[in-house]
C-alpha cells in the first residue's frame, strides 16, 4: 500500500474497510473525521420532497444502527484475535468478549477494531482523528483507540452541547455528544483557534466602558512575575519595574489605553473588539445541532452543522491538506473541506448518501464541481452495471430510479413491481406521478410491462417507466405501446404513457420523456459565511485576567 499515490477529491460507494485496504496508501492522510454508527438500535430515515412539499411522509431508510452478534461478528472476531490486528487491539477485545459476552455491545466494536486500525495506518505523523459518538458506546471507543493509537496520542474529550434540553425517561437528559480527539504522534498539526466569550467572562473581565462605550479589561502595566523582566524606570510618580519600555508607555497614554485605578496604579487598556476571544475550549455549545428550520438541512437524519466540521478542520489541517471521512453520509465534512480549499476523500456504504453528496456538491458548488471530483465503485458502463447488480440488486434499484431523478421506494421488499417514483409538473398543487420498474437481470418479458401498467392503475400514476439491463423483446415495446398517450393538462403535450429506457441509454445520455421532473432531494440553502462561527488562526498575546 505504501507505493500506491492517495486519490484525492474522490467519493467512494462501498465497505469503508475495504476502500481503506485496497485503495487508501500508508500516512497519506492529514485529518480523519469520522460519525460512525453509534450503535443505538435506531433505524434512521433520509428525508425526500414530496409532491405536497411535505417531508414527513416521503422517506426512505438510509441505515439501520442496530448491531447483533452473529456468524459474520464471529469470523471478524477470529480475525482480530489470530493475527490480523495489533496484539493490543487483539488483547482488548478478547478482554471485551470476557467483560461484555458475545452480545450486540462486542459485535459492535469487532466492527470498528479493524477500521481503526486501517484509520491508524493510513494517517501522517502530523495527522490527527476526530472519532464523533455518543455516551452510548463511548466508553467503549475511549479504551478502543487507547489499544489502536495509543494512550498518548489522547488529547481531548469534546463535549459537544447538541441540544438545549432533552427529556428522558428515569435518567438525566441527554444533551450532549462526545468527541474524542486524538494526534497521532507529537508531531501533529495544531492551529490555536478562538470561540466568542460567553456573556458571563464578558460581565466579569470586561467590565470598564469608554465614553464611546468600548468595552474593555485592565492589563497589568507592571513586570512582576514577568518571564524575561521588564524596564525600571518612574512613571507618574510611581517607580518599579513596568512591562513595557518608557516611550511605549508614552504612546499608550497618548492613544488613551492606559487606564489608572483608584489608586493611581496604571494599567493598559485590553478591548473586547481587539480581542481574538477565548482559545477554543473542550466544552462547545456554541454550534447548535440543525433543526427543521436550518437552511444548510438535507433531510439526512444525523446530519452535522458545517460549523462543526470547519472548526475541526481549521483546528487540524491546512489548505491543501488531505481530510479523509469514512462514514461520510450525507457530506458535511466532504463540503466544510472543499468550502476550506482542503483535499478530501469520502467513503459510504450506502447508494443514497453517495447520490446525496453529489448532489449537495453539485447544488452548492455549481454543474463545473463534478469535474473537480472522482466517484469509485458507482457503475459508469454496462459491465459496472451487471457487476453491481449482482453485488446489490436493492442498491442496484436504488441507483437506476436515482438515475432518473426519481425517488426510490421506502422499502424494497413487498413493492408489487414499483421500485420508486418520478414526479413532474402538472399544474397548480398536484404533480404529476410516474411509476418506475427496474429489472437487472438479461431475462425481459412482456409480462414486465403488463404488471407495471397493473401497478399505474393501483398507484393513480400518469406514467410508467421500465428500466432493463438489456434490449426490450418486441412483445414489450408492443405492450408499452398498447398503453397509449398521456396528455399533459397545462400544455397540451403528448408522451408515451409507458416508456422503456435501458441501462446502456441511461449512460448515453437518453433519459424519460416527460414533463419537467421535479428533483427529490430536499435541497440546503448555503449558510452565509456571517453565519459561521468565529475562528482564528494566530495565537494571541496572553490575557491578563487579574484587574488589580
Amino acid at each position: 500500500m505504501g507505493s500506491v499515490n492517495v486519490v484525492p477529491n474522490t467519493l467512494y460507494y462501498g465497505d469503508n474497510l475495504q476502500v481503506l485496504r485496497e485503495h487508501i496508501p500508508d500516512e497519506s492522510v492529514d485529518l480523519i473525521y469520522l460519525d460512525p454508527p453509534f450503535n443505538s438500535n435506531a433505524t434512521y430515515n433520509v428525508l425526500f420532497k414530496s409532491h405536497a412539499g411535505d417531508e414527513s411522509r416521503a422517506q426512505i431508510q438510509a441505515f439501520d444502527d442496530t448491531w447483533h452478534w452473529g456468524p459474520q461478528a464471529d469470523d471478524e472476531y477470529d480475525e482480530l484475535t489470530r493475527g490480523r490486528a495489533p496484539i493490543e487491539v487483539a488483547r482488548f477485545i478478547e478482554a471485551m468478549r470476557t467483560v461484555l459476552g458475545t452480545g450486540d455491545m462486542l459485535a459492535y466494536l469487532v466492527m470498528m477494531a479493524p477500521r481503526l486500525v486501517e484509520l491508524r495506518r493510513v494517517l501522517k505523523p502530523t495527522g490527527s482523528i476526530y472519532l464523533h459518538c455518543d455516551p452510548t458506546a463511548s466508553h467503549y471507543l475511549k479504551l478502543l483507540v487507547d489499544a489502536t493509537f495509543g494512550p498518548e496520542s489522547f488529547r481531548n474529550d469534546i463535549i459537544w452541547k447538541r441540544t438545549s434540553g432533552h427529556s428522558d425517561a428515569r435518567r438525566f437528559g441527554r444533551a450532549h455528544d462526545d468527541i474524542i480527539y486524538l494526534a497521532k504522534t507529537d508531531k501533529a498539526l495544531w492551529n490555536q483557534l478562538y470561540q466568542s466569550y460567553d456573556e458571563e467572562y464578558v460581565e466579569q473581565y470586561y467590565r470598564y466602558t469608554d465614553p464611546d462605550g468600548r468595552r474593555f479589561m485592565s492589563g497589568d502595566a507592571s513586570a512582576a512575575g514577568l518571564s524575561g523582566g521588564g524596564y525600571v524606570y518612574e512613571w507618574h510618580g510611581v517607580t518599579r519595574e513596568w512591562r513595557h519600555p518608557e516611550e511605549t508607555m508614552r504612546r499608550l497614554d497618548a492613544e488613551g489605553r492606559i487606564f489608572y485605578t483608584r489608586n493611581g496604579i496604571p494599567r493598559v487598556k485590553r478591548y473586547l473588539d481587539e480581542s481574538k476571544g477565548m482559545p477554543a475550549q473542550d466544552v462547545w455549545t456554541d454550534i447548535e445541532a440543525l433543526r427543521s428550520w436550518h437552511k444548510e438541512r438535507l433531510g439526512y437524519p444525523t446530519q452535522k452543522p458545517l460549523a462543526l466540521l470547519e472548526r475541526i478542520i481549521n483546528a487540524s489541517s491546512n489548505p491543501d491538506d488531505v481530510v479523509l471521512d469514512p462514514f461520510c453520509g450525507c457530506g458535511t465534512a466532504v463540503d466544510a473541506a472543499q468550502q476550506l480549499k482542503r483535499q478530501w476523500i469520502g467513503i459510504d456504504i450506502t447508494y443514497i448518501a453517495v447520490d446525496l453528496i453529489i448532489k449537495r456538491l453539485q447544488h452548492r458548488y455549481g454543474d463545473e464541481i463534478l469535474s473537480t471530483f472522482t466517484t469509485n465503485g458507482i457503475p459508469t458502463d454496462i459491465e459496472g452495471a451487471e457487476a453491481f447488480f449482482e453485488r446489490n440488486p436493492f442498491d442496484f434499484e436504488r441507483w437506476a430510479v436515482l438515475f432518473v431523478n426519481g425517488q426510490p421506494n421506502e422499502k424494497q421488499v413487498g413493492d408489487k413491481g414499483v421500485d420508486g417514483r418520478i414526479r413532474f409538473h402538472r399544474g397548480g398543487d398536484v404533480a404529476g406521478l410516474a411509476a418506475v420498474s427496474v429489472k437487472g437481470g438479461k431475462h425481459v418479458v412482456p409480462e414486465m410491462v403488463n404488471a407495471l401498467v397493473g401497478a399505474m392503475g393501483q398507484e393513480r400514476a400518469d406514467m410508467g417507466v421500465v428500466i432493463t439491463m438489456t434490449k426490450p423483446t418486441a412483445g414489450m415495446l408492443e405492450a408499452a405501446n398498447r398503453a397509449g398517450l398521456y396528455e399533459h393538462p397545462p400544455t397540451g403535450n403528448r408522451y408515451p404513457r409507458v416508456q422503456i429506457i435501458t441501462i446502456p441509454e441511461l449512460f448515453d445520455g437518453k433519459r424519460p420523456n416527460m414533463p419537467t421532473v421535479i428533483l427529490p432531494y430536499i435541497k440546503a440553502s448555503a449558510r452565509p459565511q456571517s453565519e459561521a462561527v468565529s475562528l482564528f488562526d494566530q495565537a494571541d498575546e496572553g490575557l491578563d485576567e487579574d484587574d488589580g
